[in-house]
């Protein structure tokens, strides 16, 4: 599907259009040897993600370190097009009886940590993803996108390494992880 940025109302091969409830989600991601260091973190909270089967859908379950939880689902179409737009996005944001009915449904799962460290959010992964760490950053514009600078931690330039995205991410093999990992100098322990 082709996203027209900034042109609120364009709609998709799909019927999903840009505009007052799907808005064009601008980003670009980059693979990092490691986490950043603690002293420059400013938010730190632990994400579950859940792909509901058969669909767009992610369920998402965000704890912070105070106590806080925020709930939502997400519905993301991608634009399939190299560079910073990676689609449209829509946020429902849940009760937690709202999201105990959906967390029901068939999904995989993703768990990582998100630590803020501004501009970037980084993302520390856990379980068979151990030792991936994506940092990105979020545009309003397509300019703002492009003048980003990379930042120094990083090994290479991810965005459209569709690989390293979560709805991929969440179905890899340790041994997938390692092999990708491999292709840009990187060997984590385990």
């Amino acid at each position: 599907m082709a996203v027209e940025a900034g042109r609120a109302g364009t709609v998709g091969a799909d019927g999903v259009r840009a505009g007052k409830y799907a808005l064009v989600e601008r980003e670009r991601r980059f693979l990092l040897a490691g986490p950043p260091d603690l002293a420059a973190v400013t938010v730190a909270r632990t994400i579950t993600d859940r792909y509901v089967h058969g669909t767009r859908l992610r369920l998402r379950r965000v704890d912070y370190a105070d106590g806080r939880v925020e709930l939502k689902l997400t519905q993301k179409v991608p634009a399939g097009l190299p560079g910073a737009v990676r689609g449209l996005i829509t946020n429902t944001y849940l009760s937690p009886a709202e999201y105990d009915v959906l967390a029901a449904l068939p999904a995989d799962v993703l768990r990582k940590s998100r630590l803020s460290v501004p501009p970037l959010g980084v993302d520390v992964f856990e379980g068979p993803l151990r030792g991936l760490v994506v940092a990105e950053a979020e545009f309003a514009t397509d300019e703002e996108a492009e003048a980003f600078p990379a930042p120094a931690a990083s090994v290479a330039e991810v965005t459209d390494d569709p690989r390293l995205a979560g709805g991929r991410l969440v179905t890899a093999s340790r041994t997938e992880l390692l092999g990708w990992l491999a292709e840009y100098g990187l060997r984590p322990a385990g």
